[in-house]
C-alpha cells in the first residue's frame, strides 16, 4: 500500500499538466491533431566547427564512445570506440569507484572502406560479469590520451523493478537534434530506445558518408558514453549506393554499432531482445526479410515464447517503420509488417509498439486490425483491448525537416498527433502500470505535450494474477487514461 501513496503526487501532477491531451479509447473517436505550428531552428548540420563536433585532445585519443547492453538480462555492456591513427589498446579498465580501476576486459579491433574513406580503428569490448544497480567507472585509452567516464547498471531482472527510458527516433546532427537530445539529457532517463536512422549519413555523397559518421558519433558521446542506447537500424543506415561501388546493406552501421543479438539466439545483429529491469525488449528490423519462415520471423516465434511476464512484465517492441500512421509521410508503408506480426503482438499482449520513420509525434489508441482479409470485409481497425499502444517518435532532428502533412480526417484510431521536434520517456513504476511522456522542443525549451498512464496487458488484464483492490487505484487514476 504504501509504495502506491507514493505515486499519488507524481499521477496528480500528470493529471494538472497534461489533462488537455488525454483522451479514452472508450470514446471511440479519434483524438486531437495539434495545431502547433514550430518556429524551427534551421533544419541544416550543425557547423563542423560547432564545439560539439570536437575532437578529443591528444595522440590517437578514443573518441566517439558508445555503449549498449552486451547481454540478455543487463549484466554486461558493450563499450565501443575509435581511435583515428592507429589501432592503439582495446582494453577497458573498469572498477566500483572513481579512479579505481581493479578490473581490466580486451575488447576486439577493426575497420572498413566506404568508397575511399578509411574508418579509424573502431573498438568493442564487451564487459560481463557486473553487478546489478551499480555504478562503474571505466578507462580507455592510453597515456595521457586516456580518457574516463561511467555508467549505472540495472537493477535486477523483476516484476517491479523501476526503471526509465528515453525514447529517441530519426536523430541526425542538425540544431534540432543537438534540442532534443540536451532535452533528453535534463530528464531522469537511464537508457535509450533508439528507433533507427542515426546520422543521416548517407545524404551526403563519396569520403563525407564516412566522415558523417564520425561526426555524429562525437556529437552523441555526451549520452552514449554514459548510458546505453538500445540501436535499431533505419532506412537511413542501409547506404546501398551502387554509383560509388558499394551495395552491402547496413556496412557503416554494422562496423560502428555492436548489439547482442546471441545473447538471445538471433543469427542477426539487425534484430535481437534484451530483459531490462522489469521490460522485455524486441528490437525488429524493418528492412530485412521478415515474411514467413525467414530468419528474422522464425527468431521472432520463438522470442515471444520466451517472454515471461512474471519476471519482465513490460513487453515493448522496437521498429523503425510504423505499423500505424496517418501521416502522408510514408503512409501504409508498415503494413506488410502488420499483416505478419500484429495477430502476435495481440496474442501475446504487447504492451506498446515505439517506431520512427514519420518525422513528426503519433499516439494511437490500443486497436488492431486483425480479423481484416480479402473476403470479410471487416477492413477498418477496432478497438481492442489485447492490442498494443502504437507511438510513433521519428522527430528527433533530422535534415529533412518535418512530416507536416497529416491525413483528414483524422482516423478513429490516432489518439494524438503533431508535426514537432522531440523526445519521450517511459516511466516503469511498478508491474501494473507506466507514466509515459512526449516533450515538444518549442523553440529551445521541453514542453510536457502529451502524456498518459500505461496500463500493464498482461497484469491489468489478469485480474486473479494482479490482486490489486480496487480502491488502489481508483482516486489517483479516476481523471487519467488508462492504456
Amino acid at each position: 500500500m504504501a509504495a502506491v501513496i507514493r505515486m499519488h503526487p507524481m499521477l496528480l501532477q500528470l493529471t494538472l499538466t497534461s489533462f488537455v491531451f488525454l483522451s479514452c479509447l472508450r470514446n471511440g473517436n479519434a483524438g486531437i491533431t495539434s495545431t502547433f505550428i514550430r518556429s524551427e531552428y534551421p533544419s541544416v548540420d550543425i557547423p563542423l566547427d560547432n564545439k560539439v563536433f570536437a575532437v578529443p585532445k591528444g595522440h590517437n585519443a578514443p573518441q566517439q564512445v558508445h555503449i549498449t547492453q552486451g547481454d540478455y538480462d543487463g549484466k554486461a555492456v558493450i563499450i565501443s570506440w575509435v581511435t583515428p591513427d592507429e589501432p592503439g589498446t582495446s582494453k577497458v579498465q573498469y572498477g566500483t569507484s572513481e579512479n579505481g580501476y581493479e578490473l581490466s576486459a580486451e575488447g576486439i579491433v577493426t575497420n572498413y572502406t566506404f568508397y575511399k574513406y578509411k574508418s579509424g580503428y573502431i573498438h568493442h569490448c564487451l564487459v560481463d560479469g557486473l553487478e546489478h544497480d551499480t555504478k562503474y567507472y571505466y578507462k580507455i585509452g592510453s597515456g595521457d590520451s586516456s580518457r574516463e567516464f561511467w555508467f549505472t547498471t540495472p537493477p535486477k531482472i523483476g516484476p517491479n523493478s523501476r526503471y526509465t527510458f528515453g525514447i529517441i527516433g530519426d536523430l541526425g546532427q542538425t540544431f534540432n537534434s543537438l534540442s532534443t537530445l540536451e532535452h533528453y539529457m535534463q530528464s531522469k532517463g537511464q537508457a535509450v530506445l533508439f528507433l533507427g536512422d542515426l546520422s543521416y549519413a548517407d545524404r551526403y555523397q563519396y569520403n563525407e558518408v564516412g566522415l558523417r559518421w564520425d561526426t555524429w558519433g562525437r556529437f552523441v558521446e555526451q549520452s552514449t558514453a554514459y548510458q546505453p542506447w538500445i540501436w535499431s537500424a533505419g532506412n537511413h543506415e542501409i547506404e546501398f549506393m551502387p554509383y560509388l561501388g558499394e551495395v552491402t546493406p547496413f556496412k557503416s552501421y554494422l562496423q560502428r554499432y555492436a548489439t547482442p543479438y546471441l545473447a538471445s539466439k538471433s543469427s542477426n545483429p539487425l534484430w535481437y531482445a534484451i530483459r531490462r529491469a522489469s521490460a522485455h525488449i524486441i528490437v525488429l528490423s524493418s528492412y530485412s526479410p521478415f515474411v514467413k519462415y525467414t530468419p528474422q520471423w522464425r527468431w521472432l516465434e520463438e522470442e515471444l515464447k520466451r517472454v515471461d511476464r512474471e519476471k519482465t512484465p513490460w513487453l515493448i517492441v522496437l521498429m523503425h517503420v510504423p505499423i500505424y500512421n496517418s501521416n502522408d509521410a510514408h503512409y501504409m508503408e508498415g503494413e506488410s509488417m502488420r499483416v505478419v506480426f500484429e495477430s502476435w503482438f495481440v496474442h501475446y499482449k504487447v504492451d506498446v509498439i515505439f517506431a520512427g520513420h514519420v518525422h513528426a509525434y503519433e499516439r494511437s489508441y490500443r486497436i488492431s486490425n486483425i480479423h481484416y482479409n480479402i473476403t470479410s470485409g471487416d477492413q477498418n481497425p477496432i478497438p481492442d483491448n489485447s492490442a498494443p499502444v502504437y507511438i510513433t517518435v521519428g522527430d528527433g532532428g533530422n535534415q529533412e525537416g518535418l512530416a507536416g502533412r497529416f491525413r483528414d480526417p483524422q482516423p478513429d484510431y490516432s489518439a494524438f498527433r503533431e508535426a514537432a521536434y522531440g523526445h519521450s520517456t517511459l516511466e516503469i513504476i511498478n508491474r501494473t502500470h507506466a507514466l509515459y511522456h512526449w516533450n515538444r522542443n518549442d523553440d529551445g525549451k521541453k514542453i510536457a505535450t502529451d502524456a498518459f498512464v500505461l496500463h500493464n496487458q498482461y497484469w491489468g488484464m489478469n485480474r486473479r494474477r494482479r490482486k490489486l483492490k480496487k480502491h488502489y487505484v481508483r482516486k489517483s487514476l479516476e481523471q487519467i487514461a488508462i492504456y
